[in-house]
């Protein structure tokens, strides 16, 4: 079990802590900027990375700290992909109930894959090889 984020090249490790996800937000940002990419693009990056590594943490988790969410940052000169993993439950996105319905809309939660598909260039969500999420999110920076 880890007590704190472990950190290479351009992954991160993290336990299932919420409190944690501040770590993962300056690395996804400190990765970028080195990138010198527009800050309005780092931010909508990060914002969907953390976003995603908290559904990792709290949903498919169950802020489990004996279960990791690990992040991984690839980078080219077209595109940002960041793929996030979970050690959790893996679940049918097509069963997340659509936030702008009328009955969803006072919800205090549903709303982040939502803003994540508006944001990024592609979304794939999918089971993680030996159970869990695995979450693949593209940008084109080019």
């Amino acid at each position: 079990m880890l007590n704190k984020p472990e950190i290479q090249q351009n992954r991160i490790t993290i336990p299932s802590d919420p409190a944690l996800i501040r770590e993962v937000d300056e690395f996804v940002e400190s990765r970028l900027r080195e990138r010198n990419l527009a800050d309005t693009l780092i931010a909508d990056i990060a914002i969907c990375a953390t976003e995603i590594v908290n559904n990792g943490i709290n949903h498919g988790n169950k802020q489990d700290l004996n279960k990791t969410v690990t992040l991984e940052l690839k980078l080219d000169p077209e595109q940002v992909v960041i793929v996030v993993t979970d050690q959790g439950i893996s679940f049918d996105p097509r069963r997340v109930e659509d936030p702008v319905d009328p009955r969803n809309l006072l919800r205090e939660v549903g709303r982040g894959i939502f803003i994540v598909k508006h944001l990024m260039d592609t979304v794939e969500i999918g089971r993680a090889e030996g159970g869990g999420t695995v979450v693949t999110l593209t940008k084109k920076i080019a």
